[in-house]
């Protein structure tokens, strides 16, 4: 059976009751509190408040608040007036059970009808975001029917272009072929001219020939045609050299297929890159050429690290880093040397680099991605900041879920929380 919570205070002003309910101990939530116009339920097992308040309250605006042992409710007047008690007095059983159903049922319908209005309004939003969907992507088949339209044209104003260049082409060709007529009967009338003594007193010879020659034809052809197409062969052509010259080119691409403004900033970022690095490194001149390398130095660091020397590896990994710093595994290298000699706040700067560095998350960083969680964690506990570990040691094993011994940490870092929490 239910105790009955008898125990209450309450005061009242002419628009609101206040009134205070010991827990005696129990644990409430608001899913304990029932609340209508004219009555007023608190079930917290066993204990059990129930009251038919005196005139209807704004069950909308009132508020309930858990706190201190106690629950202290804010009943706001649905008119103002003095109650002469807290509860409705002289009333029967039935009257009572009446009150208490009525409140319920009420209770009932406006969940459903915020449900409802819910769910309206849920399934406005999804109309009004297909139809904000739709218009996007009619906007965009539009922009893309434009840009294929425009192509077109441009496509067809070329190719009208190319045949009239065509066209032009060949009324050029025409007309050197009439000028070179034209000179060979230039040509035939000067040879006229240059010999008059063999067309006036030709030997007897030749006047045979000239006969026997004219015979086959009627009358058209001479001795010239034929002087004339000797000479139309061309003499041998001389031997020469020639010197072709390309515009010097850094990219090996033509120039008409390059973005010309864009390879000049790419060119002038690295010719600035190259000048900070040299200017930086101009004490290291006198270094050996594999001393220079990257990837040689991070080696060198690993083997000191196994090796117990660890400010010697976090002098090759401070060098490499100056040579390369994009590569997330010195700087991942580099934060397991602070972890060793306890300069915690650089191991934790230097994890954060490393997972900033080993972007995107796919599947062959995530061995890296797990090592630099685990050890900007292990830095944070070992501040005492055990929050910010924890949740460094839960995001390495989200990477990897199998992993016992992240595990295993992750639950003694639980524990003392919990223990922190509990003797604070």
């Amino acid at each position: 059976m239910p105790v009955w919570l008898r125990e209450h205070s309450w005061r009242q002003t002419l628009t609101a009751v206040y009134l205070s309910l010991p827990l005696r101990g129990a644990r409430a939530t608001p899913a304990n509190i029932f609340c209508s116009e004219q009555y007023l339920k608190v079930s917290i097992p066993p204990f059990l408040f129930e009251a038919i308040l005196y005139a209807p309250i704004d069950d909308t605006n009132s508020t309930a608040k858990i706190g201190n042992g106690n629950i202290f409710f804010t009943l706001y007047k649905r008119e103002p007036a003095m109650w002469d008690s807290l509860t409705l007095a002289n009333a029967d059983k039935e009257k009572l059970q009446y009150l208490r159903e009525n409140a319920v049922l009420k209770a009932h319908e406006k969940a459903k009808e915020e449900t409802e209005a819910k769910k309206i309004t849920k399934q406005e939003h999804k109309k009004y975001a297909l139809e904000a969907t739709m218009k996007l992507e009619e906007a965009e088949r539009r922009r893309i029917e434009d840009l294929k339209e425009k192509e077109r044209q441009k496509v067809a104003k070329e190719l009208e272009l190319w045949k009239n260049q065509q066209k032009d082409g060949d009324k050029y060709k025409s007309i050197p072929k009439k000028g070179e007529l034209h000179q060979e009967i230039e040509q035939l009338k000067e040879r006229k001219k240059d010999k008059p003594n063999k067309m006036r007193i030709p030997n007897e010879g030749t006047s045979k020939t000239r006969l026997k020659s004219t015979k086959g034809y009627h009358g058209s052809c001479s001795i010239f045609s034929q002087n004339l197409k000797e000479e139309q062969l061309p003499a041998p052509r001389a031997a020469a050299t020639i010197e072709v010259n390309f515009t010097p080119r850094v990219f090996p691409t033509a120039l008409r297929e390059s973005r010309v403004a864009e390879e000049e900033e790419w060119l002038h970022k690295q010719a600035e890159a190259r000048r900070i690095i040299n200017s930086d490194l101009s004490e290291l001149e006198d270094l050996k050429e594999e001393e220079k390398n990257p990837d040689w130095l991070k080696d060198k660091g690993n083997k000191m690290f196994a090796m117990g020397n660890y400010l010697g590896a976090v002098n090759a990994y401070n060098l490499a880093v100056r040579l390369n710093n994009k590569l997330p595994l010195l700087y991942l290298n580099r934060a397991a040397c602070h972890l060793k000699l306890r300069n915690l706040h650089k191991a934790i700067e230097d994890s954060s680099k490393a997972l900033e560095l080993l972007t995107p998350p796919v599947a062959d960083n995530e061995n890296a991605r797990v090592k630099a969680h685990v050890r900007r964690g292990t830095a944070f506990c070992q501040l005492e900041l055990y929050t910010e570990g924890l949740q460094d040691y839960e995001a390495a094993l989200k990477i990897d879920p199998k992993n016992k011994t992240i595990e295993k940490d992750a639950e003694k870092i639980r524990h003392l929380i919990q223990g922190t929490m509990q003797s604070s």
